[in-house]
């Protein structure tokens, strides 16, 4: 549950912080970090909360987990169900404040910062069979699959294209294929051919903090010099996810554009700091580590390695990375917890340092939870930069935003 939420929750009841605190069986303290957004308030602790003490509150409800449709329903009949849910979803997003596109959409973290500012998603698109069904489970539409195969034509017109493109030396490509066009053969030249029809007013790209430097920085500069033959004024950084009070470390390439002549700046990082072990969980089952791993491979040198946390833990935990299940002892990081007393995250774990919300659901393998968690964006960077866009536009029109708000 989100800090104001907290706040406003025992504003309403009159309760001071110390009475709020007993209420649900935590020290007071922990109950002024929940409020000032230091921890994050596990949804079972705001449950106990609003039973006892019968609070009513109007916006809290469970995400709706959609279940029509099964992976093999996906797989045999995909692009039928993306049509039916796609259609389903632009009637129901017609009249949002903003309209965007998903490409390369993984689990939907990029969308979900968009719904954060009013945007209402008109087209999402993401090759893995996992992914598509987990963005199915918890939005309802099934993305289409393969970009390179999508004409973009069948893409409504929209505000915002968003995407978290995979990175590739685009000169290097072209030179040994013999590409015309210095971007044809990457996932960013599909990028480009969305673009260059809908002309929508937002560009915004996420990608590794390595594209900045990617082949001594010709990447990048094809990049930008493609996107401004097509009008976008771009600006990019790198940020890191543990400024923002989340619990990893995380450094991220983002990149926005605007046809538009607007006044846009990238969020400046608020340098607020969480602690990994105030989201660990204890007396987890099912997530261990076999006693014989740990003794031939995890602690077969005295090297500090790998990295073990628990519930004392401060700071951050490292990158959280998609072959997290291979359990790798030098980039890994893993709990003291569980049968064998070594453990791998759990999904909770992940979903805290990625931002995900408590009732996300990841209807997936572990293995693939820990691909699609570590493929994705942590949503609490991407929404504050979402704020500025929204910020932007509407100085931008401000009219058109009283209008819609």
């Amino acid at each position: 549950m989100d800090a104001a939420t907290i706040l406003s929750a025992r504003k309403a009841l009159n309760l001071t912080q110390h009475q709020a605190a007993n209420v649900v069986h935590v020290s007071q303290r922990t109950w002024q970090q929940w409020e000032l957004g230091k921890r994050r308030m596990h949804s079972a602790f705001w449950e106990l909360f609003l039973i006892k003490t019968n609070y009513k509150f109007e916006n809290f409800e469970m995400t709706k987990v959609y279940n029509q449709y099964t992976p093999k329903d996906i797989k045999n009949n995909h692009e039928g169900l993306a049509i039916i849910t796609h259609k389903e979803e632009q009637i129901k997003n017609r009249n949002k404040k903003y309209k965007f596109i998903d490409l390369f959409a993984g689990i939907g973290g990029i969308r979900k910062s968009l719904e954060s500012i009013g945007g209402g998603c008109m087209f999402s698109s993401e090759i893995d069979p996992h992914a598509q069904f987990t963005y199915y489970t918890n939005y309802g539409v099934v993305p289409y699959g393969d970009i390179t195969k999508i004409n973009p034509s069948i893409i409504p017109d929209h505000d915002i294209l968003c995407g978290g493109f995979p990175c590739q030396p685009f000169s290097n490509i072209g030179k040994r294929e013999g590409f015309e066009h210095p971007t044809q053969g990457t996932m960013f030249h599909e990028v480009l051919r969305i673009l260059e029809v809908k002309k929508p007013r937002v560009v915004f790209l996420e990608n590794v903090a390595g594209l900045v430097t990617h082949d001594n920085g010709n990447t990048l500069e094809t990049i930008l010099n493609e996107l401004e033959k097509l009008g976008y004024s771009c600006q990019y950084t790198l940020l890191n996810s543990k400024d923002f009070g989340v619990p990893q470390s995380r450094v991220r390439f983002y990149l926005v554009g605007f046809l538009d002549d607007v006044n846009f700046s990238f969020p400046q990082p608020p340098m607020v700091y969480s602690d990994i072990g105030d989201f660990v969980e204890e007396g987890v089952e099912g997530y261990s580590i076999s006693e014989h791993l740990q003794n031939s491979y995890l602690f077969k040198k005295d090297d500090g390695r790998p990295i073990l946390i628990d519930r004392n833990t401060k700071g951050h935990v490292k990158t959280l990375v998609s072959t997290y299940h291979k359990i790798q002892r030098l980039t890994g990081t893993f709990v003291k917890d569980g049968e064998t007393g070594i453990r791998l995250l759990t999904q909770n774990e992940c979903k805290a340092i990625m931002g995900f919300p408590d009732d996300f659901v990841i209807p997936v393998s572990r293995t693939q939870m820990y691909r699609q968690m570590g493929n994705s964006v942590v949503i609490k960077v991407v929404s504050e930069i979402a704020k500025e866009i929204d910020k932007a536009l509407c100085s931008y029109n401000e009219n058109r935003c009283k209008q819609v708000s």
